[in-house]
Formats: C-alpha cells, sequence, structure tokens
C-alpha cells in the first residue's frame, strides 16, 4: 500500500495551518485563493499558501519555495522631469519585487503553478490589482544602487538605508525600494480601511511620509513638500466621497487620505508625478462644485467657464521642472499660480503687495529685471510676472475683449513690467509706493465692495499698494463681498476683471466711437464701475481734477480713451504720460498735421476724436 500521497497531502496541511497561526487577524485575505477563500479569483487547491509556496520545490530553489511561475516581461521603470535617481533596473528574478509582479503584471495567470502546474481557477482579478509592465504609471521601485538623495526625502534614506518609519514597518529591501516596502503580501488588513495590504495604516499620509520629509531642510534645491504638514490639503476635514475612486484614496477626509487625494501609487492616469488626474489640472475633482467632498470647496472651475485664464493645450502643457520665465510657452494650469504642497484657505486678506495663502511657496519673478527667479515669491505680482513680464511669445485671445493700442508703447505692449516698474512715468502702485507728486482728490478713504458699499479692510491711503487681484479677480469673489472664489480664475467681464469696465472704440482712428455712454451710471452697475472700486467718481465729474472731465463723461466717452489702466512706461516731447494719460490710438488720431499731445499744466490736447479736432 503507497501512503506517500496521503502524507504529502497531511504535510501541506501541517505548513498551511503553522503559517497562518504565525500571523494573527485577517490574513491573506484577498490573497487565499482557496475555494474558501476572499479573493475575486479562486481555485482547487484548498492549501491556502499553496498557490504562492510548495513545500519542496517551487523556482530553481528559490526561498520562500515559490510556486507561481515568474514573469519574463522586461517593464518600463517611471521616470520624470523632476525623477533624480539614475532610474530602475529590471527587477531580480525571484527577489520580492519579482514574486509580486508574477501575478500583477498581469501576464502570467493566478493558478501557473511550478509543483502542481496549471490549477483550474474562477473569477478574475481587479482592474487595479493589474499594473501591467507598463511602471510609469506606479511609484518607483529596483532602482538603480546607490539611491540619490533629495530635499524632499528623508536624510535617513540615502544616509543610513533607513526610513523615518517610527513604527519601523517602513523598509528599504538589500537597500532598495521594493513591493515589500510598502506592502506585507500576508497581511491584508494591516490598515484597516484600504486593505490593500500596507505593511502599516497610512492615513494623513503616514507610508509616504516614512521616506518623503516635507520638514528637511538643505542648502540649494528647495523643499518642494515644505509647509505641508500645515496646508490645507494636509488638515482639511472635508469628508470625501470614496465610491469615486479616481479622485479619493480610501479614507474618509481629506486630511486622512492626504498624498493620496491628488496621488496614486500604481496605475495612475497621469504617469509624471503619478496624478490621479490626467494632468496637472486634475484639481477639477474637487473643485468643480462636484460631490466628491462635503462640504464642497468653491467652484473655482465655474469661474474659467466665464472669460477665464486659459487652461494649457497639448502644445504647451505645464511641466514641474519648467523654467520660471514661460518663454513661447504660455499657459495656465492650477498649479502655475499654486503649491498643492503648501497652499492655505485664505481666512484673512493681507495688504497689498504681499503673496496670499492661497499661493505660499509658489514661483515668482523679480519685477525689478523681468527675469530674476524667487523661490518663492514674496509679492503676488512676481507670480503674476512669470506670464506677463518679459516672457516671449506672448499673445493677444480675442475670448478677453478689446485691447486699446496706446501712443505711448513700448516694444512689448504686454510686458507690465515697464507699465508699473520704478521708471515708470505713472502707474497704479503695484510693484512699487505711489511716487506721483500730484494729489489725487478723487481717491476714496476705502476700496468699495462689490455692492458699493465701504470697505475699512480695504483702506486707500495716498501710497497704499495695491494687487493685481484688486482689479483683475473674478466677479463674484468673496474678499469684496460675493460668494465665489478668489483670484483672476474666470469673470464675465473682460480681461478677468472684477468689475465692469468699458473701452470706447471708433470705426476708425479719429472716427466716430461706435460704443458712446452718455451721462453714465457712476454706480456699481454703471460702465466704470471697476474705476469707482478706488476712485470717487462724483469728484470726477465735478472736474475736481481736470476741468474737461465732466464734458467728455457726459458725452459718453470712456475713461480708457485717454487713460492707460496699468502705467505708463516713458514719456515723449508732446506727452508727458503724467496722470496715467495714453491716448489710444485706435480712437484718436493727429489734428490737421499736429502730433498728438497732452499739457498737463495747461489741460489741453491737441488730436482728433470722433471728428472733432481739439
Amino acid at each position: 500500500m503507497n501512503f506517500r500521497p496521503a502524507a504529502v497531502a497531511l504535510l501541506i496541511l501541517i505548513i498551511s495551518r503553522i503559517a497562518l497561526a504565525q500571523i494573527t487577524g485577517d490574513v491573506l485575505g484577498a490573497h487565499d485563493l482557496s475555494p474558501s477563500g476572499k479573493s475575486p479569483i479562486t481555485g482547487g487547491l484548498s492549501g491556502s499558501c499553496l498557490y504562492c509556496h510548495a513545500p519542496h520545490s517551487g523556482v530553481g530553489g528559490m526561498t520562500p519555495l515559490w510556486n507561481q511561475t515568474l514573469s519574463t516581461q522586461t517593464y518600463t521603470p517611471y521616470t520624470s522631469s523632476t525623477y533624480v535617481e539614475t532610474g530602475s533596473t529590471q527587477p531580480t528574478a525571484g527577489a520580492d519585487s519579482s514574486l509580486c509582479l508574477s501575478c500583477h503584471d498581469g501576464t502570467v495567470a493566478p493558478g501557473q503553478t511550478v509543483a502542481y502546474r496549471t490549477v483550474p481557477m474562477t473569477g478574475s482579478m481587479k482592474k487595479q490589482d493589474v499594473l501591467g509592465t507598463d511602471m510609469q504609471s506606479s511609484h518607483p521601485f529596483s532602482l538603480v544602487p546607490p539611491l540619490k538623495d533629495a530635499p524632499d526625502l528623508t536624510a535617513s534614506l540615502v544616509a543610513q538605508g533607513k526610513t523615518a518609519d517610527p513604527t519601523g514597518a517602513v523598509k528599504l529591501i538589500g537597500g532598495n525600494i521594493e513591493c515589500t516596502t510598502c506592502h506585507n503580501p500576508h497581511v491584508q488588513a494591516v490598515d484597516r480601511q484600504t486593505l490593500d495590504f500596507l505593511v502599516r495604516d497610512s492615513s494623513s499620509g503616514q507610508l509616504c511620509l516614512a521616506c518623503h520629509d516635507p520638514n528637511r531642510s538643505t542648502t540649494g534645491q528647495p523643499n518642494t513638500l515644505a509647509q505641508w504638514p500645515v496646508s490645507i490639503h494636509a488638515t482639511a476635514g472635508n469628508k470625501t466621497a470614496n465610491q469615486t475612486s479616481n479622485y479619493v484614496g480610501g479614507y474618509d477626509t481629506v486630511a486622512q487620505n492626504s498624498c493620496n487625494s491628488c496621488h496614486m501609487p500604481h496605475n495612475a492616469p497621469g504617469a509624471a508625478r503619478l496624478l490621479r488626474g490626467g494632468s496637472e489640472q486634475d484639481c477639477a475633482a474637487c473643485h468643480s462644485g462636484g460631490t466628491n467632498i462635503a462640504p464642497a470647496a468653491p467652484n473655482v472651475f465655474a469661474e474659467f467657464a466665464k472669460s477665464g485664464h486659459p487652461f494649457t493645450t497639448g502644445t504647451n502643457v505645464h511641466d514641474a521642472n519648467e523654467t520660471a520665465v514661460l518663454n513661447q510657452n504660455r499657459h495656465s494650469t492650477c498649479v502655475d499660480c499654486h503649491n498643492p504642497h503648501a497652499s492655505n484657505q485664505v481666512g484673512s486678506f493681507p495688504p497689498a503687495p504681499a503673496i496670499r495663502g492661497s499661493q505660499n511657496l509658489v514661483v515668482g519673478i523679480s519685477g525689478s529685471d523681468g527675469v530674476s527667479v524667487l523661490t518663492p515669491a514674496i509679492n503676488q505680482f512676481e507670480n503674476c510676472l512669470r506670464c506677463h513680464g518679459t516672457s516671449t511669445g506672448k499673445a493677444t485671445n480675442p475670448v478677453f475683449g478689446y485691447l486699446p493700442v496706446r501712443i505711448l508703447s513700448a516694444s512689448d505692449p504686454l510686458n507690465v513690467i515697464p507699465q508699473f516698474g520704478m521708471n515708470s512715468i505713472s502707474s497704479h502702485p503695484v510693484i512699487h509706493d505711489r511716487k506721483s507728486p500730484f494729489p489725487q482728490p478723487s481717491l476714496l478713504a476705502n476700496m468699495t465692495k462689490l455692492d458699493g458699499s465701504s470697505d475699512p479692510s480695504h483702506p486707500m491711503a495716498a501710497q497704499n499698494r495695491i494687487l493685481c487681484t484688486d482689479c483683475h479677480n473674478s466677479d463674484d469673489n468673496r474678499e469684496f463681498g460675493g460668494a465665489g472664489p478668489n483670484g483672476p480664475h474666470g469673470s464675465k467681464w473682460t480681461h478677468i476683471l472684477e468689475r465692469r469696465y468699458e473701452f470706447s472704440q471708433a470705426a476708425a482712428p479719429g472716427q466716430p466711437i461706435t460704443n458712446l455712454f452718455p451721462t453714465p451710471d457712476l454706480t456699481i452697475n454703471g460702465p466704470f464701475a471697476l474705476c469707482a472700486k478706488c476712485h470717487d467718481l462724483n469728484s470726477v465729474v465735478a472736474n475736481v481734477s481736470f476741468k474737461e472731465h465732466a464734458r467728455h463723461i457726459k458725452d459718453g466717452f470712456s475713461c480708457s480713451v485717454c487713460h492707460a489702466a496699468h502705467g505708463v512706461a516713458s514719456g515723449s516731447g508732446t506727452i508727458s504720460g503724467e496722470r496715467l494719460v495714453n491716448f489710444d490710438l485706435n480712437v484718436v488720431a493727429a489734428s490737421n498735421g499736429a502730433p498728438i499731445s497732452y499739457d498737463r499744466s495747461k489741460s489741453s490736447c491737441t488730436l482728433m476724436c470722433h471728428n472733432h479736432a481739439h
């Protein structure tokens, strides 16, 4: 009588039970492929361990007695413009990552064992558990040694080969990052909420923070994770809708999801930097008024649907490693103006020109020379100058409305630095304090809110600075009394202006103006509501500062015919550029051969406008 098959079966059963006895709690979980297991794919072998391990054989005698046929695929490793590692090697056959991929690259079916040949299986693996052979969309592993240091990595990772995980569960494997650095294939529910075989509870980003250190300070390259622990995305208690798996991380709140709110460690749609969205514009998942989080975040993307900053296209994309000055590549993504690792909700509005908390640690450009990079930007205008300063390739976009052509204009009229800079003849005080010696009798004591009431939180003393967003802002922004988001995301008014501002236009220079606004409404509903935010228009039409204001305004002429909104870079022999006087050449023309001129001392002009020679 031959007892050998029964003895082998008994030995297998004993080994399986011993292995299970050594692990407490909910152990194999979805890795239990036995008929009574919890996996979506099951086979005929009753021993839970046998699908991966064989007691007396395995692949080439490798530990841990591996039984699943190894994959022979070549993998495409992760890479990006900000990746500091030399690259990744192919996983060593029989080593930890290779064992995991023998099922999870999807090329070898579960149940293709060495000891028992092909085991019949039913069901299929979940789509998210199949990684494929293109690992560009998964966290890098099997790196080329030695590991390379970076400002956002914990110092011990490279120096000592140790992570910063206080529990000791997150470990380098042979000095490298492998699948088992983050995953324990034998215990599914260490993290009882995600059930992803993690080596430790990963709520609040604890698994990521074992290697990525937001508090590290080094010389040279800045830490891109700085201020993360106190940022809105690390602290927000908004509830997440976890049924929308593309845009959440498996936990209950934004703060608990932490890094996983925006990044996916495997199968990320946006391969570079493992973003949950297809690009670095994926903030729409939570900031478009949907139900992904509760309470809902401000609906920023509703503003873009008006006349907003244009999104990036396939030909002018954002990259985290791009130059600060966007030459020949102007675009606007959320991360051009916001650092998601440091951004905070603005609870109070500090005085200009300081940058707001929502733009913490963004890159900026000096307003002095237009090229010096500021990391981070200190003043709000410095971030705007990435695109609106010395960058080349700027273009006008018809969606933003009419653009005047000024008689005094630099070679690049879209470069606002000369208009606002210290050498400008006159300007609104954005880059520097007001330096004009002339009084401003129309200046209000405070800016006005969207409803026209005075706003004492925004005083308008003679030397006060103003922000770009005091004029270019959402038309329903919260800062000035609305319910919408702050900032130049979009507006129902042209040029992303916060309030209505009309530009007079003519069929030809000197010819009749086609859009007159005679005896205009001077309230917040009128054609010059934006000017009325800071200036008393009743003072203007009373001719307090210029004796001809009332006649021009009541005849229907816009402020834009004579005044440049930003500033005047330089003057000429006939037009000094004082008081922002810089005529629109699309509207006015020379009069009877005499050059266009303006004499402030006499309050007189020489020009042709509306078929009338001055």
